[in-house]
């Protein structure tokens, strides 16, 4: 145990809440301040895209015993149903029995404050903060930016406010403070499959359910409900975007052109995709992380990624993970504790914002080449009979625990090593051969 802190945590999300339960856990005093309602008490607004949680988000869980209660909110999701048009395709993760886990972000999170809430933690809701004064760890919160302001003094400050921190706003006006903030041109939407009238779901639950058109994309996950949160991925601007999408009429023959097997699924599509706002992507990237042994920032705050490789919740998880294991060894020495925690997430962070924007190319484009197709086939074939030699890129993200950046590294070597067992002859007929087992055996072997 170390001395007991008062420590604040900023934001109420997933990551916040989750740190928050772990400091109380080491004995200390835990306030968490938001400055939104309690999501427990309102309707989470239309502009969600469903969690995946996978195996370094379920070891924080873990750590502390909260997985099993988590796991109960959630759907096994042990493949992609690829939707090319005039068939589907199955495209399972892992091995048998590996499977990700569709979690509804709004369900998870009051869960999470609940959980937190019977550990002792304190929420302050409608409780907006202005600025930090980062040398002694002083929160000013009020009304307005403008108005009156109150000080409230902690030994230590956690920014868990997501990608526009007012925590990581406050660290920005230090000289040496590296920043930046990148858009995509792609923006998304959530749209929603119903359950059927007894409850059951209309697509199979255990899927994550693309339909990749290039450019744009259509993504559904299961919720417990018997429902879909579905999300579409589009441009802004240009010729099949959001922008072009602005009455009922062009949005219904665009998705009569695009997406015809949705008709029957998504009844609502006109009145869920002009009520629900169009949201932005944004990748963000940051350091130092921390000031001194004062503040620190943890998640989205100080790594926003993009979602397609369902990552920002479990890179978020991973962090308290690291920074739990860092505590544990160094006792009451913060400043060690805040250098070492930054110095080894941030490269992973940097891996799986670039893993995340390779994996949106992935799913709108490539799930829908026969060549991509066939490449996983040889892959999944070939780390089965050889799982010594090889792990596929996809299942050392999401069913390890191998840092991030390795995971980049090691993607990059086994794809330059795919590239060539493509070209061999006949490939489509021989991939599950002795004469590709010995080919990729001997690439390796040249690493």
């Amino acid at each position: 145990m170390q001395k007991s802190l008062k420590i604040a945590v900023v934001g109420s999300g997933l990551v916040g809440t989750l740190l928050a339960i772990y400091l109380k856990r080491a004995g200390h005093t835990v306030h968490v301040f938001d400055r939104s309602p309690d999501i427990r008490k309102i309707q989470f607004s239309g502009r969600s895209i469903n969690l995946v949680m996978s195996n370094r988000g379920w070891k924080t869980l873990k750590d502390i015993g909260l997985d099993e209660e988590i796991k109960k909110i959630g759907i096994p999701v042990d493949k992609r149903a690829i939707h090319t048009g005039d068939k589907l395709n199955y495209q399972y993760y892992g091995k048998d029995g590996e499977a990700i886990f569709s979690l509804s972000r709004g369900l998870l999170n009051r869960k999470m404050i609940d959980l937190a809430e019977a550990e002792g933690v304190e929420f302050f809701f409608d409780h907006k903060v202005w600025d930090v004064t980062l040398s002694d760890a002083s929160l000013h919160i009020g009304e307005t930016e403008r108005g009156e302001w109150e000080e409230l003094k902690y030994d230590k400050v956690f920014g868990a406010d997501g990608a526009f921190s007012r925590v990581r706003h406050r660290m920005q006006r230090q000289s040496m403070f590296n920043y930046s903030q990148e858009f995509l041109k792609i923006g998304y939407k959530e749209l929603n499959i119903p359950a059927n009238a007894d409850g059951t779901h209309k697509l199979d639950k255990n899927s994550l359910h693309i339909w990749p058109r290039g450019e744009f994309m259509l993504m559904a996950l299961a919720n417990p409900d018997g429902s879909f949160t579905c999300t579409l991925f589009m441009p802004h601007e240009g010729d099949n975007s959001f922008e072009n999408l602005k009455d009922k009429e062009t949005l219904v023959a665009f998705f009569a052109n695009h997406f015809p097997d949705t008709k029957e699924v998504i009844p609502n599509l006109v009145e869920d995709f002009f009520k629900n706002p169009t949201s932005y992507l944004v990748t963000m990237k940051c350091f130092p992380w921390t000031f001194e042994d004062k503040v620190a920032l943890i998640g989205d705050a100080c790594h926003a990624i993009v979602p397609f490789y369902g990552h920002g919740m479990n890179a978020g998880f991973e962090d308290i993970t690291i920074l739990s294991e860092i505590m544990q060894k160094h006792g009451d020495d913060w400043e060690t504790i805040f250098k070492e925690y930054e110095e080894s997430r941030k490269p992973n962070a940097d891996a799986i914002a670039e893993l995340s924007y390779r994996n949106f190319m992935e799913m709108s484009s490539k799930t829908a080449d026969e060549k991509f197709l066939l490449q996983k086939k040889i892959e999944k074939h070939f780390s089965e009979k050889y799982p010594d030699k090889w792990m596929p890129l996809y299942s050392r993200v999401t069913f390890s625990s191998h840092p991030y950046s390795e995971a980049l590294a090691m993607g990059d070597f086994q794809d330059g090593i795919m590239k060539q067992v493509l070209e061999m002859d006949d490939i489509e007929n021989i991939w599950d051969s002795k004469e590709v087992e010995e080919r990729i055996i001997s690439l390796l072997n040249h690493k």
